[in-house]
């Protein structure tokens, strides 16, 4: 027996019908297999990655910071800021959780902070009376009440160290002589900046509080802006 003939338009239609059909398999596959660019997370700034790389700090390494898990606005940066105070002054806004190091030009380097309770409690000019490195710890009376469990041990004081919630330096804040317990410190807890925080006054990751006690010499003018100057973040 002879194959049938189909009629050329037939055999046209029969071929356009498979090749719809396979570019139909073909589109189906591509769609259940994510390309790499799908896959690829973006990467991270390359400068912003060095500067909270790890740091040799002596005998102690600083952990790096996950960039990646970082609020963009609380990066150490240098932004426009225009105030009164001569540069080489710290502005801390405690409210909208930014630390300002004033500089020429209408300019100032800002730090994203974590704010504690005690951190809202003063509000004023205030110098820079001491410093200190990788600063040994004692809980304040009120603190170890508060949480006997946790504090009471160490009511003898804890010494520095990475473990230690000052973190790698502290600024020490007098006003006219006298301490006013006021701290800008580092922290061993990277989450907690640009957040209210249970414990401290003004907390910076720790590549930034290295960074701040470098740039600023004891003696250096403070002024610690209340909630009707505070910029509320909109810098």
């Amino acid at each position: 027996m002879k194959a049938p003939v189909f009629p050329a338009s037939a055999t046209r239609l029969r071929g356009i019908l498979l090749a719809t059909l396979a570019a139909g398999l073909l589109s189906a596959c591509a769609q259940t297999a994510p390309s790499s660019k799908e896959i690829a997370k973006p990467r991270a700034d390359p400068n912003v990655q060095s500067m909270y790389a790890a740091v040799q700090d002596g005998d102690t390494v600083v952990p790096a910071v996950d960039v990646s898990k970082m609020d963009p606005q609380n990066i150490r940066q240098v932004v426009d800021y225009r105030t009164k105070y001569p540069p080489g002054t710290i502005v801390v806004d405690p409210h909208a959780r930014f630390l300002y190091l004033v500089m020429e030009g209408g300019k100032a380097m800002r730090y994203g902070v974590g704010v504690a309770k005690a951190g809202l409690e003063f509000e004023g000019e205030a110098d820079i009376a001491r410093k200190g490195r990788w600063p040994g710890w004692v809980p304040t009376p009120n603190m170890i009440a508060r949480n006997p469990e946790r504090y009471g041990p160490l009511a003898g004081g804890m010494e520095g160290g990475l473990r230690n919630p000052l973190g790698a330096r502290a600024l020490y804040l007098y006003k006219n002589g006298q301490d006013t317990l006021y701290r800008i410190h580092g922290t061993n807890e990277p989450w907690s900046i640009g957040k209210s925080v249970s414990s401290g006054c003004i907390r910076l990751l720790n590549q930034d509080i290295i960074d701040l006690h470098r740039r600023v010499p004891k003696g250096s003018r403070v002024v610690v802006l209340g909630p009707n100057q505070s910029a509320q973040g909109e810098i």
